[in-house]
């Protein structure tokens, strides 16, 4: 049986074909064969092999050297966000809570290590990165990350900590672990996060959990704010009460749905 076999109920050869497809990102938008093998640990061999059975599929082209992602990626996760309906069920709910705060507001789900934005409503543009559905932004800098971390199990939180690889991205973020462990302990203790120009400077954010019907953590609502806008004390004072009543009429609606 070959390395690529299925060991139990766990399909190895799955398993590679979705990490070659993670190699892509908007730094390395393309990429060669070798350095597709080197990204994922896998032989050349096989990352031809996965790279050729995507390129039949649609899901990669390539112009003979180079490979890059064909938009038919997008389908894989379209499927998800479409499956849980949060654009129809959450929209109304987020445009009220924007109009009423006059700032952004979104919806992300944790996919370790990062968050996915699986719903946005922006007013307008605070960050030097453009969002939208799909984007990606590491958990551990993000207000809708910690409240999510919090409602881990404290063995996937611990193993969590031990291998995230974070990064000084402003003179603000918290990056030790033992440091990062309280943070969240604290948000898990609050309800809510707040981050203070850790993910990028003059960008404040506050968050707060959308809780499924089993009383889990499954989805975070944020409403992000310029710094020149609004205080900590101000996100706390005046944002906090209506982003905890937007957060439960989503859970409310999404269960009713059968959604979470």
């Amino acid at each position: 049986m070959s390395g690529e076999a299925s060991t139990g109920t766990f399909l190895q050869g799955l398993e590679r074909g979705l990490a070659v497809i993670r190699a892509f990102s908007a730094e390395t938008p393309s990429l060669t064969l070798s350095e597709v093998a080197r990204d994922v640990g896998i032989t050349p061999a096989t990352a031809r092999r996965i790279l050729l059975t995507l390129e039949q599929l649609g899901y990669v082209r390539s112009d003979g050297r180079r490979f890059a992602l064909t938009p038919r990626v997008l389908a894989l996760g379209w499927a998800y966000l479409s499956s849980l309906d949060l654009g129809d069920i959450a929209g109304p709910f987020m445009e009220e809570l924007s109009a009423q705060t006059r700032e952004s507001c979104s919806i992300a789900t944790l996919d370790l290590p990062d968050i996915v934005y699986v719903a946005r409503v922006p007013t307008s543009r605070i960050m030097t990165v453009a969002l939208g559905v799909g984007a990606r932004l590491p958990a551990y800098a993000t207000s809708m990350g910690r409240v999510l971390l919090a409602g881990l199990p404290d063995d996937e939180l611990a193993a969590y900590l031990s291998s995230v690889e974070t990064e000084q991205l402003t003179e603000h973020t918290v990056t030790s672990p033992d440091e990062l462990r309280e943070v969240i302990k604290q948000a898990g203790t609050d309800g809510y996060a707040v981050v203070d120009q850790e993910l990028e400077l003059g960008l404040r954010s506050i968050a707060v959990p959308i809780l499924d019907s089993r009383g889990r953590a499954t989805a975070a609502l944020n409403v992000s704010a310029h710094a020149s806008r609004s205080t900590r004390a101000a996100l706390r004072a005046e944002v906090l009460k209506p982003l905890r009543e937007c957060a439960d009429q989503i859970g409310t609606a999404l269960r009713r749905r059968g959604r979470i």
